[in-house]
């Protein structure tokens, strides 16, 4: 008998000047897709260090995390049910390492950029602008919050 198991991931919201660090992606659709710097926990790994571990591989971005957002469930078209670790943090230094091949670029996207991009269907998920409006609505958690071994 098999288990059902969500995939465990974890996503930053990171804003500087107005503007929020987002990564785009070649899914193999028409066009390109936009999210947060995001990525799936691995084994043995803290969810705040995937956290901080996504956002070097995926932006080149130091980010200080400061908050947590919450934990997201989402249920993917496909069947796939994620259970999403949100997190807020500020840009300390840009790094200049490569980014991970998956990804095509990252940037730095005001809200209405984000929001038409939205319209366009062209966010992962509807999760990014959860994120984001829950972080301008300062909808935040002490880290402490999370409990890990």
């Amino acid at each position: 008998m098999s288990r059902w198991q969500p995939y465990v991931t974890v996503a930053t919201v990171v804003e500087r000047a107005g503007r929020f660090l987002v990564v785009e992606e070649d899914r193999g659709g028409p066009e390109t897709l936009f999210n947060q710097p995001a990525g799936h926990l691995e084994p043995g790994e803290r969810v705040r260090d995937a956290a901080l571990r996504e956002l070097r591989e995926e932006t080149a971005w130091q980010v200080g995390i400061t908050d947590y957002l919450g934990m997201y469930v989402y249920h993917a078209p496909d069947g796939a049910t994620f259970h999403s670790h949100g997190f807020f943090g500020m840009a300390l230094a840009h790094l200049g390492n490569e980014l991970d091949p998956a990804i095509l670029a990252a940037h730095w996207l005001t809200l209405e950029e984000l929001e038409a991009l939205e319209r366009e269907g062209r966010l992962r998920s509807p999760l990014v602008m959860r994120r984001i409006r829950d972080a301008l609505a300062s909808r935040f958690y002490p880290m402490d919050v999370i409990h890990e071994r």
